[in-house]
């Protein structure tokens, strides 16, 4: 029978952050990771500034900085279907060391983690190895049951066990926690686009007929996220390639020119937007952080800032109990108590948006009510500044900002 002292399920960023912070501080952690390695398309690759100071404390600013990455410092949003843009947030004018968002392909980010996490005596990663059960006994999870991609099958047991293994986790099978949706209004399409020079840059979002777009400049092509109805993927497939890449190419002109290098819908991906959370994101000997606790909406594209954040603040509450092998339901409700009211806030400022902005364009609607409205809702941004600075801050640090324990930092 194998043991360790924490078992974390789930090598995706809030995984891998925990695992290296807990073994710096001589914590005996495992990370279970089910895939053979971390190289999966179309996921969030945003670093933000919290990330990036995050790394800057732990000593790896440098080796990060040499990742191949694209630095994004707006957020721009278009004022009606084709209209000009305006921006809305501007991370730049922050008077940070860390006033952007890194555009890094996340395998890039957990492969640097990995590395760095392997240099302590204390860590192990076990790629291809997933979770399927939970080891309880007398009433407090003790571990798992893990199968290996070769068919191997055992148990790990664990003084504590944290899920970080996304929306999908064997945690949300357990009643006792008590999941709470909200209604999405929208699924999204993923694909990419070629970029040219003169192009704009950073965050831009575009309009079109009974959909959002948002693009994210990824240096030589745009990554784009188009918002549909919920449920409607089915519907608007029939409708045929060609019709929507014309409606696409309507509201983002700048870039119909090269709609038709999208050549399949197989080159169109599927995701099911939802938006969740946990009432209780532990029982005895369990703790769950990231989207396992609290999945989010890609509105304002914070969701991995989130969990690392979330990470951050596990180790901080754990790393003396679990040295000192008295970590009990305290503890974990300490770290549900900190994050949780962040997540709340996020996932309601994200329920405004869907229902005040995209259900309306979504509908065939203007969430401004008519052009002139939305003419005096540019100039007020453009010329307020501390107004475009709220959003970019949350963008970029979120409602709360977490320390590591200092006995993470070298």
């Amino acid at each position: 029978m194998e043991r360790t002292t924490c078992c974390v399920v789930g090598g995706g960023p809030a995984g891998m952050v925990l695992g290296l912070l807990l073994a710096r501080a001589g914590v005996e952690v495992t990370v279970l990771e089910k895939h053979g390695d971390f190289l999966r398309d179309f996921r969030g690759d945003t670093v933000h500034p919290s990330t990036l100071a995050l790394l800057d404390e732990l000593g790896l600013a440098e080796r990060f900085a040499r990742l191949p990455q694209r630095r994004v410092t707006t957020v721009q949003l278009p004022i009606g279907p084709g209209r000009s843009l305006i921006t809305v947030g501007d991370i730049g004018a922050l008077r940070n060391t860390y006033n952007y968002i890194a555009m890094v392909p996340q395998w890039e980010l957990l492969n640097l983690l990995a590395d760095e996490a392997r240099r302590e005596p204390s860590f192990s990663l076990r790629m291809s190895t997933g979770a399927t059960s939970f080891l309880v006994e007398r009433g407090r999870v003790r571990g798992v049951r893990y199968a290996t991609s070769d068919g191997r099958t055992g148990e790990l047991r664990a003084t504590l066990t944290v899920a970080c293994d996304g929306r999908g986790s064997l945690a949300r099978s357990l009643p006792e926690l008590g999941l709470r949706s909200f209604t999405c209004p929208m699924d999204a399409w993923w694909f990419r686009l070629p970029r040219r020079d003169g192009d704009p840059h950073g965050l831009v979002g575009g309009a079109g007929d009974r959909f959002l777009t948002a693009l994210i400049d990824r240096g030589d092509y745009w990554q784009c996220a188009t918002l549909i109805p919920k449920g409607t993927d089915t519907r608007r497939r029939a409708a045929g390639l060609d019709r929507f890449m014309a409606d696409f190419g309507a509201a983002v002109p700048w870039l119909a020119d090269r709609v038709n290098t999208v050549r399949s819908w197989d080159e169109v991906k599927l995701l099911d937007v939802r938006l969740d959370r946990l009432r209780r994101w532990h029982r005895p000997g369990l703790l769950c952080i990231g989207d396992a606790a609290h999945a989010m909406s890609p509105v304002f594209g914070i969701g991995i800032n989130l969990a690392v954040e979330d990470a951050v603040a596990a180790a901080r509450h754990l790393v003396g109990p679990l040295r000192a092998g008295t970590v009990g339901l305290r503890d974990v409700r300490a770290v549900q108590r900190r994050r949780r009211p962040t997540a709340a806030l996020t996932q309601a400022l994200q329920r405004t948006a869907h229902a005040r902005v995209i259900e309306p364009v979504l509908a065939g609607n203007s969430p401004f009510g008519n052009p002139r409205r939305a003419q005096r809702m540019a100039e007020l941004l453009t010329t307020s500044p501390w107004l475009s600075r709220v959003p970019a801050y949350f963008l970029a640090y979120g409602a709360v900002r977490e320390r590591p324990p200092r006995e993470s930092i070298r």
